[in-house]
């Protein structure tokens, strides 16, 4: 099959909203005046925006790129759980928070996360895990497989986020969240960015007020896919994926935006996903990948414990993150009751999800209401690179390690 052949049978997620908008807000960071002010004048209500899957010929993509209303349109790609680094140990409970809930600050916090929703999309959840004993779960399942976590990656993530005590451990960043929204996009045979943004809508009408992934595009799979069973030659494959990658980017990119562009309208959103897995200090780094590389997702690199000498950037960590959170030997709850200890930026994104919830709700108690723009700016600008050790780059740690009000 050639090229053309393959493009005719593809089907393309349609981003739309029902009248053009102005300009979005910049990226990332606390908005300045003229930044507020262009974001109240685009503001809208996010069921205004409709995400679709189509078969479209060339002309009906040409007329939708041109429609204003049209704000991104790309292929889905498949996706893949950012798998933890080495295989989870079982881990015994013991008094105390775990090294990473002391590390982002949430043990000395005045917060819990009361009053704030956050949804993990993931492999879905153990619902009856005690670390969620008592919490309201909204499920949906984006996947053939059943509802529940069969692999434990989502539960992990969750009881970092929210989870409760468990055996006299610590382990949830944000433990006072009473509502979580949790969408399995993940199965046995991974999934697609199409189930991916249908999640965050999903969501978000369901009043997340931060949605955590920890999970990414596999392009080097996608390459393997297109060489090996569609029968493309690698320079054709090669050119088509990095095509159909861009327009992804682009399409979580404006998907933020819509996001940021709603908030103080109906229920403010932020996106936090991990960078990937795929450095290997030092032989190599390489880049973050997507939906974290889209514009306006806040990208999670990985931190390891590093006593007396300031906590060090995770081997396989990707680079030109945002924010970094712990990453290595972080323990957490394990679907059948018990707790896990797993490494990974995956296992790094919950922490900024759990401390951008202590934010949230410390702008509730504040002003009543939370906006996008503003818990953005609080999570970069109040992360801490004095707890990182000497020599930690930039692109490696971002503004440092997120830190709990």
């Amino acid at each position: 099959m050639n090229r053309e052949e393959y493009e005719k049978l593809n089907k393309y997620i349609v981003l739309r909203t029902e009248q053009p908008l102005v300009p979005a807000m910049p990226s990332l960071g606390a908005p300045g005046p003229a930044a507020t002010q262009q974001a109240t004048s685009s503001a809208f209500a996010f069921e205004s925006v409709t995400i679709s899957t189509s078969e479209l010929t060339k002309d009906e993509r040409d007329d939708l790129r041109r429609d204003p209303r049209t704000q991104a349109i790309a292929p889905p790609m498949p996706l893949n759980l950012i798998a933890p680094t080495s295989a989870p140990q079982a881990v015994a409970a013991s008094a105390g928070a775990t090294w990473g809930v002391r590390a982002v600050g949430a043990d000395t916090s005045a917060f819990d996360g009361d009053g704030v929703v956050v949804s993990v999309l993931d492999t879905g959840i153990d619902p009856n895990h005690p670390a969620f004993a008592g919490m309201q779960l909204v499920r949906r399942n984006f996947t053939a497989e059943t509802d529940d976590d069969q692999h434990g990656h989502g539960t992990h993530c969750a009881g970092t986020i929210f989870g409760r005590d468990v055996g006299g451990t610590r382990i949830g960043v944000a433990p006072g969240i009473k509502r979580a929204i949790i969408g399995k996009v993940l199965g046995a045979g991974g999934g697609s960015s199409k189930e991916l943004v249908e999640a965050i809508q999903w969501s978000v009408e369901n009043g997340a007020n931060i949605v955590s992934m920890s999970l990414g595009i596999d392009f080097p799979g996608f390459v393997n896919h297109l060489i090996n069973i569609v029968g493309m030659g690698a320079a054709p494959a090669t050119s088509l994926a990095l095509e159909q990658y861009r327009a992804n980017v682009n399409l979580f990119s404006r998907l933020a935006d819509l996001l940021r562009a709603q908030s103080g309208v109906s229920v403010a959103s932020a996106i936090i996903a991990a960078s990937g897995n795929e450095s290997r200090r030092p032989e190599y780094e390489i880049a973050v990948s997507p939906p974290a590389a889209g514009t306006g997702v806040i990208a999670v690199g990985a931190l390891a414990e590093s006593a007396g000498q300031g906590h060090t950037v995770a081997r396989f960590s990707n680079t030109q993150c945002n924010v970094s959170a712990p990453g290595v030997d972080v323990i957490s709850a394990e679907p059948g009751g018990g707790l896990t200890s797993m490494s990974g930026t995956s296992m790094a994104t919950p922490h900024v999800a759990g401390v951008a919830a202590l934010w949230a709700q410390k702008q509730l108690q504040d002003n009543g209401s939370i906006r996008s723009d503003v818990l953005t700016g609080q999570i970069l600008t109040t992360a801490d690179r004095t707890a990182l050790a000497l020599g930690a780059e930039r692109e490696d740690v971002g503004e440092g390690i997120v830190q709990a009000p």
